[in-house]
């Protein structure tokens, strides 16, 4: 008979099993990395409360539809320097509202909103100042925030903010 040795070396020996336990490790490194950004970098909601919101939007359509009927239109430009904001109120309001609340929506950060409150200086023109400066797409939102009833009015937009531009916003 024929005597056949057998010289196969124990499993740790060989090189493809390490080779798909690297696979494995590396796998597992690369997974718990991920979580540790995901977990200390969350996203953001832009809007937290979109149930609330929900159930409000017929109030805002109700303002969106009396800016339209009242035909208000507004223009406004931002200083480059100082973060004045400088803003003419146009329309068929029956009285001027003493202040205005201009809020600049970032689409993707809610860190970067920003809400000013302006102040009439003098007939139709408000003034109101930016803390820091702002460039880049963002959602506008004008409106009385003393008037936010059944008459209130809203004008919305969607702008590109940058360097030394005016801006108009109408309702739709």
């Amino acid at each position: 008979m024929t005597q056949h040795l057998n010289s196969t070396s124990p499993w740790y020996k060989q090189f493809w099993a390490w080779f798909v336990i690297a696979i494995l490790g590396f796998a597992v490194l690369i997974g718990i990395g991920l979580l540790m950004v995901a977990t200390l970098n969350p996203d953001s909601l832009v809007r937290d409360n979109y149930y609330s919101e929900g159930k409000a939007i017929n109030m805002y359509l109700d303002q969106d539809h009396n800016a339209s009927r009242l035909g208000i239109v507004a223009g406004f430009s931002i200083d480059d320097v100082t973060g004045d904001i400088s803003l003419q109120l146009g329309g068929e309001l029956q009285a001027l509202p003493s202040s205005l609340k201009l809020d600049l929506i970032s689409p993707t950060h809610a860190s970067r909103d920003r809400s000013i409150v302006l102040r009439q200086i003098q007939g139709n023109t408000y003034t109101g100042q930016l803390e820091n400066r702002i460039e880049g797409r963002r959602y506008i939102e004008l409106g009385d925030p003393d008037n936010s009833g059944d008459d209130g009015w809203r004008l919305t937009g969607e702008l590109h903010l940058a360097k030394g531009k005016q801006y108009q916003l109408t309702a739709k």
